[in-house]
């Protein structure tokens, strides 16, 4: 069930590369907003892709979970109830702005995923 996978540690890195290339250089009302919560899917996919040999689709169920969670805490304001307000660590990594739209970024991220797969199941390099 552990192991390390390169090509999903590869490919993790270029998404989070281009990450923090939006964070610091897109500012716009669609790419940085939206580009962005999209690929994060992606992104935690092959992060979590990279040390555990599991079903694809259970990975990009419980990814797309997460996020949502996430979402969801900030609609009830989290942070401010677990008094986390004032740590940006936290600010960063829960968020504190909810916005429906993230969620349909959170969507076409986990859509986008299982294209993927099926198509690297029908080629057979899954």
């Amino acid at each position: 069930m552990l192991r390390f996978h390169l090509r999903s540690f590869l490919i993790f890195l270029l998404i989070f590369l281009i990450e923090i290339a939006i964070a610091l250089w897109v500012n716009d009302s669609i790419i940085r907003p939206y580009g962005g919560d999209t690929l994060v899917i992606l992104l935690m996919y092959y992060f979590v892709k990279t040390f555990l040999k599991i079903n694809p689709l259970s990975i990009i169920i419980g990814v797309t979970a997460f996020a949502f969670i996430t979402e969801f805490a900030q609609l009830f304001n989290l942070v401010k109830h677990l008094g986390l307000q004032h740590n940006r660590f936290w600010v960063i990594v829960i968020g504190n702005s909810f916005h429906w739209l993230d969620l349909i970024a959170y969507l076409v991220g986990t859509i986008i995923l299982i294209v993927i797969e099926v198509v690297l199941k029908r080629t057979g390099n899954s």
